[in-house]
């Protein structure tokens, strides 16, 4: 199980190199979330489901979601029909999909040997998962919500004034 927690953190700190080192936003956001999905394994592999399931559902889900939005909203720099062309070459997909086809087969890996003992990953059923975030922190789950809906209008008002100056 250690090997398999520095390969996924080998993986993380790789996709985090990505991030900063990509010139294109929209790159860096596909790293990022390789480098989320590589720490949420991270915790789950340390004996930290419920981090794992939360470092999933809140950050490579929502936030992502929410970053995605920003940027197809702010509408920077080339036109839309040159910059679909530059993010649909194969070459572009290549680095997330492997390091995301990795962090895949670890998973499965660490599944299939946790089904056969008792470990931090049978102890999480959906169930759970949901009655901590609906139950004790019902507040913060909302905080966050309002949270997300600040940076989706503002960065709606940045985008639609940006539009009107051309």
């Amino acid at each position: 199980m250690n090997t398999l927690a520095l390969f996924s953190g080998a993986v993380t700190l790789l996709g985090a190199i990505m991030v900063i080192t990509r010139q294109v936003a929209v790159h860096a956001v596909l790293y990022l979330v390789v480098t989320l999905l590589g720490l949420a394994t991270v915790f789950a592999l340390l004996g930290a489901p419920f981090a794992a399931a939360l470092e999933v559902i809140i950050y490579a889900g929502a936030i992502m979601v929410l970053f995605v939005f920003v940027i197809m909203m702010l509408n920077l720099g080339q036109s839309d029909r040159e910059r679909e062309k530059e993010w649909l070459q194969p070459r572009i997909w290549l680095g997330p999909a492997l390091l995301s086809i990795l962090l895949c087969a670890e998973l499965i890996y660490s599944v299939s040997t946790s089904s056969q003992q008792e470990g931090p990953l049978a102890s999480l059923s959906a169930r759970d998962v949901g009655l901590s975030l609906f139950g004790p922190y019902v507040l913060m789950v909302e905080l966050v919500s309002f949270l997300l809906l600040a940076g989706l209008i503002t960065a709606f008002h940045i985008g639609r004034h940006r539009t009107e100056g051309r």
